[in-house]
């Protein structure tokens, strides 16, 4: 098949982009002794998971049920940095294949504890990590002694494995250059933790942190023993405004299709927010997508099925039936709204993934997993 085969709006993925980027990642966490464990919610198939455990990584993290379920299929290692609540989502996880090590990310007793007793029921051991706010003030507990408190609790609850500990990063979201600050306050707010931890006796065996924002500089954070990136398996919009990746490190991209010119200034192509997601630009810029090829040109707005190409500062002037490639701000969101990813290479096609990980559902597959 040719891109030009392919209707549009779709999903495309440059194989040699993403197999670069995922070499680059795997050779620094070599380099600085790091596990490389990374998130699949970004791609959600199983093939892309497959490749990153090829070139090095010793496990992926996941979000939802679905995702473990989907990602058991061709990986054996598995963290749900989620913490899973509700019957139907603890059962669902207890019926991974016995080969899978389980590990759960959380911040609660009644999250441990409801585990823990699934846990029992189902004759298996599931790993813990304490999940520690780091900065961001989404979730993860606050407070050393806290932490400390829920980790003695999994290291004697039965059932469950206190492993250690984990944290996100994800208030960290300006250049990379100019992240100096906000580590250091990272660091010293991890190394009280840490130090609590060891005080009492529990030692975190694994230290899991990390994101795309600050991968690069993850050497940097004392005591962090595996990194948990996502977006750059393909990188995006975002990721390249703050030097986390170069434009020309941007493996995905949306095609689509100019479909009206009528008014002056502007493109109308058929990829709305429906394809590229209505996510604002987390760096200077504004818009919410860029074409691949001209990236000063800019998807000034969309609706649903409409991307709006800002045309005031380019002499380019697309025609109608023209085709162009959007680098959309956040990839994991755009990913998410398609149904399968094409591999490309130059003008070819050369793979077809279905994004199975998508949706709230059991996999209909993971009958055969658990089977096989």
């Amino acid at each position: 098949m040719k891109l030009d085969d392919l209707e549009t709006p779709a999903a495309l993925v440059d194989v040699g982009r993403m197999r670069a980027n995922l070499r680059r990642a795997a050779e620094y966490c070599r380099a600085h002794g790091l596990a490389w464990r990374p998130h699949a919610k970004t791609h959600k198939t199983p093939e892309l998971a497959a490749e990153q455990m090829r070139l090095g990584a010793t496990g992926v993290t996941v979000a939802t049920p679905r995702e473990a379920e989907v990602m058991a299929s061709t990986v054996d290692d598995i963290l749900l940095a989620y913490p899973p609540f509700g019957a139907s989502k603890i059962e669902r996880l207890m019926r991974l294949p016995e080969y899978v090590r389980l590990t759960v990310g959380l911040d609660s007793a009644e999250a441990l504890d409801a585990l823990a007793a699934a846990a029992r029921r189902a004759g298996r051991s599931v790993g813990v990590l304490v999940e520690l706010d780091a900065g961001m003030g989404r979730v993860g507990l606050g407070s050393p002694e806290h932490a400390v408190e829920l980790a003695r609790r999994a290291a004697q609850t039965e059932g469950v494995e206190y492993r250690g500990i984990m944290f996100y990063p994800g208030h960290i979201r300006g250049p990379v250059a100019e992240q100096d600050a906000a580590l250091a306050t990272l660091n010293a707010r991890l190394a009280e933790r840490i130090g609590a931890l060891e005080a009492a006796g529990l030692r975190p065996e694994v230290v899991s942190g990390g994101s795309t924002p600050t991968f690069w500089r993850s050497h940097e954070i004392a005591g962090l023993t595996e990194v948990r990136p996502g977006t750059n398996i393909f990188n995006d919009r975002t990721t390249a405004e703050i030097g986390a990746c170069h434009w020309d490190e941007c493996a995905y991209s949306v095609l689509a299709t100019v479909v009206s010119t009528a008014v002056e200034g502007q493109a109308v192509v058929d990829a709305g927010s429906k394809a590229l997601a209505k996510e604002e630009l987390r760096a200077e810029g504004g818009g919410y997508g860029a074409l691949l090829d001209r990236p000063d040109v800019p998807v000034r707005a969309v609706s649903e099925e409409h991307g709006l190409l800002d045309l005031t500062n380019t002499g380019w002037r697309p025609r109608v039936g023209d085709r162009v490639r959007i680098v959309p701000n956040h990839v994991c969101v755009s990913v998410n709204l398609q149904e399968r990813l094409w591999g490309v290479s130059g003008d070819e096609v050369e793979a077809e993934w279905e994004i199975v990980g998508r949706g709230r559902s059991a996999w209909a597959g993971r009958a055969q997993v658990a089977a096989g």
